[in-house]
C-alpha cells in the first residue's frame, strides 16, 4: 500500500514539475491574478489522476488484495474472539447449574 501511495505521489510530482515548466514557459496561462500556484496544483492533479489510473493498475490491484487480506484476517480474529467469549459465558452459566444438581 505504501508503495502504491509513493508511486502515486511521484506521478503527481512529475506532473507538477511539467505543468510548472509549461506555465513558466508560457505554454499554459498563468492563472488569474495571484492564483498561479493554485492553478498549477489543480492542473497537475487533473493530469496525474488519469495517468495514475492507467499506469498503476497492477500496483492498485496488488494493494487491493493486501487490503482485502487484512480485512479477512480481522474478521477471522473478531469471530475467534467472539466464540471464545461465548464459550466463557457458557461455562460461567453452566457452573451454577452444576452446583445445584450436585447438591
Amino acid at each position: 500500500m505504501l508503495r502504491y501511495t509513493l508511486m502515486r505521489l511521484g506521478i503527481f510530482a512529475g506532473c507538477l514539475l511539467v505543468v510548472w515548466g509549461l506555465v513558466y514557459a508560457g505554454a499554459f496561462p498563468r492563472g488569474f491574478g495571484d492564483s498561479n500556484f493554485l492553478w498549477v496544483l489543480l492542473l497537475s492533479l487533473v493530469l496525474s489522476a488519469p495517468i495514475s489510473f492507467v499506469v498503476l493498475r497492477k500496483e492498485r490491484d496488488r494493494a487491493s488484495v493486501q487490503v482485502s487480506q487484512r480485512v479477512e484476517r480481522m474478521k477471522a480474529n473478531i469471530e475467534a474472539n467472539r466464540s471464545q467469549e461465548d464459550e466463557a459465558v457458557d461455562r460461567v452459566a453452566e457452573a451454577p447449574e452444576q452446583a445445584q444438581t450436585s447438591s
